[in-house]
């Protein structure tokens, strides 16, 4: 009785710390600090423009983010102009050449 009793136990630890550690990788990554794939923004900006044209939108730190609408299965959006070799969307300044 006592064995089934402690093993109920540690199967119920087991469940609970496994939901826990799950449920932290699990979380939408705007929670975790990281945004999966472009911002509403990027899609706004090529509303009613068509594949290839040259657009741009502020982002929310206040930067003017330019680049060319793309197919993006159904819907037009945004990709920005990098620099070589930088990553991610990340805006350039109106002076930068």
């Amino acid at each position: 009785m006592k064995i089934t009793k402690a093993l109920s136990i540690v199967c119920i630890l087991m469940a609970i710390f496994a939901t826990i550690a799950l449920g932290t990788d699990a979380l939408p990554q705007e929670k975790s600090g990281m945004r999966q794939g472009p911002p509403p923004e990027a899609y706004t900006a090529c509303s009613g423009k068509t594949a290839g044209a040259v657009s741009q939108f502020v982002n929310p730190r206040g930067e003017t983010v330019s680049g060319t609408c793309e197919l993006e299965g159904d819907r037009l959006v945004l990709r920005p102009y990098r620099n070589k070799g930088e990553k991610g969307g990340k805006a350039k300044n109106s002076t930068d050449k």
